[in-house]
């Protein structure tokens, strides 16, 4: 049998560089000649040239490569050179982070075939704890090298997991290895479920939870990278995912009222949108919605949803609200929501950020969810301005389909068991603005229709 139709074929540095010199000793090409004909040449028979140093011959080697440069210094400390210290090796493991960070430059693919994560771990398993900067950039480092499947299997293959709990676990009192650590978690378990499973066996919720006790006065956005990629289904690979099951344990152990905790002392840090898609991530049932809202979470996330419109936040608002829309989802918040003057504290967000319609439709989402079969929140969502909010948004971004979809959703359900709120926004032209959004966004077409039904005109088909 043949290999796959479309499988990727590789080539080792060797075997590169061994055709670009035929290419010069027997077809008498020049060197820059002889370099471009290989990758040509080996582009068109579907070899994969990721990893490979090109460059033309006489001018340089592959040794001249920064990348390489620098693993061969680190294998020379990694060998038993005395003539090193830990100040040396951080400032080596800086200068490969950086390298392997250049977005587009192939350097993090260049370095991982040239087994740059297993030197990584050999490295490091010769630095103390108290070496702490030379561990960080180590850390550092390993991160920036988990760029793909490939790499995170590497990182599995040689004890990653187990190896970076101990470092997390010995580092716990310092900021900056739980900081370097957790980003070094986010990108081995991105795209791979085995490793999410593997540190999960290895109890990362507890000491996730720990570090948040621990930083109760905030906490590192790392961390928050974490626990949102661990609960993340994102293994193209796997059929049925684990973490619905996983951020059931999170929420178990008392995650949700430390990550809430976060948000009222990340109110102004940075890390507050890292926080609040962190505590999404957690909210996947409606027991865990409401418990969240038990812990204080809906007037956290209102807190941040007001704090976003004084400062003149969109990216926060966004947030927030998309995390409000997911603990509305339990009927039991959605008064709660209301009755603490959500509706008129979004309506007010809505004025201060209408020039956004990204804002403008996570605000529709929500009232569209508040609304849904509770004919008392409609009412209320009318007398706060919603229905001025969907005329003037449609008016003013025709062309933003999700935004027009949003209002179209938020509208039906404004109407659906409110026949007395149809008359204000057909008397305003809402029917003319749904018409338009149906016929100008095929994703807006069964929202539409089901908008115009549901406020009570015979033709909402057409």
């Amino acid at each position: 049998m043949g290999p796959p139709k479309n499988a990727v074929r590789s080539i080792s540095q060797e075997a590169f560089d061994e055709l670009v010199k035929e290419n010069i000793d027997d077809l008498g090409m020049e060197p820059a000649e002889a370099l471009q004909d290989a990758i040509e040449t080996l582009t068109l028979q579907g070899v994969d040239l990721s990893g490979i140093v090109t460059c033309v011959p006489g001018e340089g080697s592959v040794k001249d490569n920064p990348v390489i440069q620098c693993l061969d210094r680190l294998k020379e400390f990694d060998g038993g050179s005395e003539d090193w210290n830990s100040d040396s090796i951080a400032e080596l493991f800086e200068k490969l982070a950086e390298l392997c960070s250049v977005e587009g430059s192939g350097n993090a693919v260049i370095a991982t075939r040239n087994r740059a994560l297993e030197l990584v771990f050999s490295v490091c398993s010769k630095i103390k704890i108290e070496d702490g900067q030379a561990l960080v950039s180590a850390l550092k480092a390993m991160a920036a090298l988990l760029h793909d499947l490939q790499s995170t299997e590497t990182f599995r293959t040689v004890g990653g997991p187990s190896i970076l709990m101990g470092f997390l676990n010995d580092g716990s009192q310092k900021l900056d290895i739980l900081n370097s650590g957790f980003a070094v978690v986010a990108a081995a378990v991105t795209g791979n479920e085995v490793l999410k499973e593997s540190f999960m066996e290895l109890k990362i919720d507890e000491l996730i939870l720990q570090t948040l006790h621990k930083l109760n006065k905030g906490s590192t956005q790392s961390l928050y990278d974490a626990i949102r990629v661990l609960l993340t289904a994102d293994d193209n690979r796997v059929v049925a995912s684990q973490v619905y099951g996983y951020a059931r344990k999170f929420a178990k152990i008392g995650i949700v009222g430390a990550l809430v905790g976060s948000l009222q002392a990340e109110l102004s840090s940075p890390s507050l949108v890292s926080a609040s898609i962190a505590l999404k991530a957690v909210a996947v049932n409606d027991e865990i919605c409401k418990s969240i809202a038990e812990n204080g979470g809906i007037d956290a996330v209102l807190r941040c949803i007001d704090e976003s419109s004084e400062q003149g936040n969109k990216t926060v608002a966004r947030v927030c609200c998309s995390l409000l829309s997911k603990l509305a989802g339990s009927d039991a918040n959605k008064n709660a929501i209301v009755e603490k003057r959500g509706l008129d504290r979004l309506i007010k967000l809505s004025a201060r950020f209408f020039d956004d319609p990204s804002v403008l439709q996570e605000i529709m989402a929500i009232i569209s969810v508040l609304c849904l079969r509770l004919p008392e929140n409609a009412a209320r969502a009318i007398e706060a301005g919603a229905g001025d909010l969907a005329i003037q948004a449609m008016q003013k971004f025709p062309a933003v389909q999700q935004m027009q979809r949003n209002a179209c959703f938020m509208i039906r359900n404004l109407v659906v068991r409110n026949p007395e709120n149809r008359t204000f926004l057909l008397n305003n032209g809402v029917s003319k603005l749904i018409r338009q959004a149906k016929q100008n966004h095929e994703s807006c077409k069964e929202a539409a229709t089901d908008a115009l039904r549901d406020l009570g005109l015979d033709d909402y088909n057409l």
